[in-house]
């Protein structure tokens, strides 16, 4: 590739960022680190929404070559390429439309790029000045190694032609980034607003325990969902609750969780049967009934501790309507949008139970911290 079109793709991540950069510079809030924290979170979720649209809309090799398109920095410019991809195969995976929608996709990942390596630059800056803990420059640069991380199994997912196990770490990379921007925001409210001690403590270690389980219930969920999108199985169980008229269905448990082979096919190089991606699926959604009743239990526990009890409510929610969108998917036979929804509410329930998780660790050290006593004037010693 050309230095002119390396030039060109800055250039493009730049302006990408240009946008929600003015917007913090211009907010009100005078705690412009803080603002571009949370404002990098948005945009995460957004590229994570987005991501799942590229791949559920078979954009992924919409450009089949990384970091430009046909070693150019866009469609417009690889028009006659694309063209050219498209006469030959109409419905292939490079046409102009696809074309745009892995470019924007790419674009937007670029511009958080530069929202991270700002937020970086700001931290380490401020720490040297002043050496105080809102700037502690660890997570941010821990930020910055994800985005490189995350940016080269972008560019596996294109040149190994949509290995299922990259672009599931991909997405699971994406889902770990959005939860470290959450975590590093809720240090930030918590320094400017610290959380009021809990009136019921003694309940905070159940779930400060539940909440970590849930985390890491929700990871493997996380992952067997990837895996499901990644491999087409969406649709390998047609109806529900059953699985295909059974609740036991066939599968093929060993060619559908072998990780490391080519999409549809095992790792001999053979067409990968419908039973393994029938085990894909029945996984997926059996294991979904795990995630219910732990994330269920976590929201219930935390419900009663006031300063919990709204982070609770929210996850009980999109919780709910996360196993709707899910039955929805396989009832109206995997529609776009419900699709994506789907999608969405997995990585709500990122943000939500690392909120969590947060809130909870917080207030079980302000309520194992020992308390501390006024001293006793020295007249009054005995």
């Amino acid at each position: 590739m050309q230095a002119s079109t390396l030039v060109q793709l800055g250039i493009t991540g730049l302006l990408a960022a240009c946008l929600p950069l003015s917007m913090v510079w211009m907010s009100a809030d005078a705690n412009k680190y803080r603002k571009l924290v949370w404002v990098a979170a948005f945009l995460t979720f957004d590229l994570i929404v987005f991501g799942g649209f590229t791949r559920l809309t078979d954009s992924g090799l919409g450009c089949p070559d990384w970091p430009g398109c046909y070693g150019l920095a866009n469609p417009f410019l690889a028009h006659e390429q694309i063209s050219a991809a498209q006469a030959a195969m109409p419905t292939g995976p490079v046409t102009h439309v696809k074309a745009w929608i892995e470019m924007i996709h790419r674009y937007l990942a670029m511009g958080i790029g530069v929202l991270i390596i700002t937020l970086m630059t700001k931290a380490w800056l401020q720490w040297r000045r002043s050496h105080e803990r809102a700037f502690a420059p660890l997570m941010p640069t821990l930020l910055f190694g994800f985005v490189c991380l995350q940016g080269a199994f972008g560019a596996w997912t294109v040149t190994l032609k949509l290995q299922p196990i990259i672009v599931t770490t991909h997405l699971l990379l994406g889902m770990t980034l959005l939860a470290l921007l959450v975590w590093l925001g809720g240090r930030e409210d918590n320094i400017i607003k610290p959380l009021p001690a809990d009136p019921r403590p003694a309940g905070l270690f159940a779930v400060r325990r539940l909440a970590l389980l849930s985390a890491a219930v929700l990871a493997v969920q996380l992952f067997l969902g990837g895996w499901v999108s990644t491999n087409y199985a969406t649709l390998a169980c047609s109806d529900f609750p059953a699985c295909n008229g059974s609740v036991v269905p066939p599968m093929d448990f060993e060619h559908g969780f072998t990780l490391w082979r080519e999409l549809g096919k095992t790792a001999a190089g053979h067409y990968l049967p419908f039973s393994a991606l029938t085990a894909i699926h029945w996984v997926h959604r059996n294991f979904a009934l795990v995630v219910l009743v732990v994330l269920g239990a976590t929201a219930a526990r935390a419900w009663p501790h006031a300063g919990l009890r709204p982070t609770a409510r929210r996850m009980a929610l999109v919780l709910g309507l996360q196993v709707m969108s899910g039955i929805a998917t396989v009832f109206l036979s995997f529609p776009l949008a419900i699709a994506v929804l789907h999608n969405a509410g997995a990585a709500l329930l990122v943000i939500l139970v690392t909120m969590l998780n947060y809130k909870a660790k917080h207030q079980l050290a302000v309520a194992q911290a020992p308390s501390r006593q006024e001293p006793t004037p020295a007249s009054l010693q005995p």
